[in-house]
């Protein structure tokens, strides 16, 4: 076997736990999507096409006919603006791929496979073929998934009576915890979750996601330079 086959190959396996997540949660998605009018085809080619199983979720709970274009828009941003901020770190441990390639492969870029991409970046390099093991296999299934959901139709009337809408809340919870490394990583998670909690309650919107976010990179960025000051005085 060649190291890009292996390398591919270990992109699946590392992946595969999240699939079957991903395929359960794209269903019912497609069967909520069905429930406000988009076909088969209009599902798949949303999925394909956003490929944001957060943003997705969102615009078909706020879908109305006529659809509020505008207020989609600005909430799907504000929901995906969080990956400014992985984009920027994942582009940290992209050294071994092409340059070319770097741009258009963030399209595969999830949550999920972010935080596994950044989990294999803290012990080996991020190569091309491993990428793309993790990220392929994600968009087919939630394509694919979506597509059945919506030929299921009313199947499922509500996914939420059936726990389904925390499937993927607690397939992150599980991926956080293999980058923990002690109280500073338990600082920077708590920071964020207090920051989400308080705007969910209080700011209307999904800008709990971003500030969630922001709130947790300042403690990261505190911490860290806390940690500087304390070697460089332990130098001096």
């Amino acid at each position: 076997m060649s190291k890009t086959t292996a390398e591919f190959r270990q992109g699946v396996i590392d992946v595969l736990p999240i699939l079957a997540a991903a395929a359960v949660i794209g269903l019912l998605w497609g069967t909520q999507a069905a429930s406000k009018g988009l076909s088969p085809l209009e599902a798949g080619l949303m999925s394909a096409t956003v490929f944001a199983g957060s943003a997705q979720i969102i615009a078909i709970e706020l879908w109305r006919d006529p659809a509020p274009w505008f207020f989609l828009t600005v909430t799907a941003f504000i929901v995906n603006v969080r990956h400014v901020l992985m984009g920027a770190s994942l582009s940290r441990h992209m050294g071994d791929i092409p340059q070319g390639w770097r741009a258009p492969l963030l399209y595969m870029m999830a949550d999920e496979n972010w935080a596994l991409s950044e989990r294999r970046a803290l012990t080996q390099p991020l190569t091309m073929p491993y990428y793309l093991g993790l990220g392929a296999p994600m968009v087919v299934t939630w394509t694919a998934s979506s597509v059945i959901g919506a030929i299921a139709g009313e199947w499922f009337k509500d996914p939420a009576a059936y726990g389904f809408d925390f499937a993927f809340s607690a397939l992150f919870i599980g991926i956080l915890a293999g980058f923990w490394k002690g109280p500073k990583t338990g600082a920077v998670l708590a920071a964020s979750a207090v920051v989400a909690a308080a705007a969910k309650l209080t700011i209307p919107g999904a800008w709990f996601v971003v500030l969630g976010g922001l709130a947790g990179v300042l403690v990261a960025v505190l911490l860290h330079a806390e940690e500087e000051e304390t070697e460089a005085e332990a130098t001096s």
